[in-house]
């Protein structure tokens, strides 16, 4: 059975038990994926998942579908921390790990964290010494990307030029929410910020409030899908874990779609040129996303 289809299995109901049991003698992640959305988390995370030293979640809670994905710093932050360490290994298993000479380290994905306000300080919190990655693609392709994932899955039934005209109005009633409310779960910040979740600029420098600049490892999705040995490479070494590849590399949760119009695609980019500028002074680097032209994912 595939490895993403073991980590989608529910575990029974004396092992959750177990787990919940044994939190307090569980480890924390050392690092998370904050994101962005479409922009190769899954990829990245399923491979990291396979690396001797790397462990990801496992279901501890029915109501968690995926373990990938916990949701934890943005909307079940109330749950405790005990909630959250019961998904991780035992602090046992690192102690045998290292007594072998390797190491075991835990980590999460889940591509929300980098837009949500509220995630940043939380985290801040719970694992200040915490590895961060972040994953950005082209805010074009991402935002083209995020609609038609939205409408295959039925979560959106406008057009796309529709959809980013209705995007404020949808997001209006939700800002201050995500702001103050704990545990927000409103719809449209999740499933219709098409844009808004491509102004990378302002998001990653809400988590630069509260982590060093050191902790943050950011990279382009075009380089993971073209140059995947060199990324995870590198990734590993920001990780401190010994060096280690895959058999091969495989592109997760991919799906072809007609390309955007290009007209359509040059009034994005220009939507997001301030922002990206904004981005390569934030990081000190140019991030070249500026081609408009748009096409279906490889």
């Amino acid at each position: 059975m595939p490895a993403v289809e073991l980590l989608k299995r529910p575990l029974r109901p004396g092992l959750r038990r177990f787990r919940s049991a044994t939190a307090r003698q569980r480890i924390l992640p050392s690092f998370l994926v904050l994101g962005a959305q479409r922009a190769g988390t899954s990829t990245l995370f399923f491979h990291l998942r396979q690396h001797p030293e790397i462990s990801g979640p496992r279901g501890a809670e029915k109501s968690v579908d995926w373990p990938k994905e916990l949701h934890f710093f943005d909307e079940k932050f109330g749950k405790g921390v005990d909630w959250y360490r019961a998904f991780f290994p035992l602090e046992a298993s690192r102690s045998l790990a290292r007594r072998r000479g390797r190491d075991r380290i835990a980590g999460e994905a889940t591509p929300n964290y980098l837009f949500h306000p509220q995630a940043p300080p939380r985290a801040a919190e719970v694992l200040p010494s915490a590895r961060l990655i972040a994953l950005l693609r082209d805010p074009v392709e991402r935002a083209y990307s995020h609609y038609q994932l939205m409408h295959r899955t039925g979560r959106e039934n406008l057009t796309f030029v529709d959809a980013l005209a209705a995007e404020e109005e949808r997001l209006a009633g939700e800002r201050d929410a995500m702001q103050t409310v704990p545990d927000f779960r409103g719809p449209h910040h999740r499933h219709h910020a098409y844009v808004t979740r491509g102004l990378y600029a302002e998001q990653l420098e809400r988590w630069l409030e509260h982590f060093s600049r050191e902790q943050l490892l950011v990279i382009r999705a075009e380089d993971l899908r073209d140059r995947p040995a060199e990324i995870f490479a590198q990734t590993l070494a920001f990780l401190g874990v010994q060096p280690w590849m895959p058999a091969r590399f495989e592109l997760r949760n991919a799906a072809e779609y007609t390309p955007i119009e290009r007209a359509l695609g040059a009034e994005l980019a220009e939507r997001f040129a301030e922002s990206n500028r904004r981005l390569a002074r934030l990081l000190g680097r140019d991030f070249g996303w500026d081609d408009v032209t748009v096409a279906a994912p490889r």
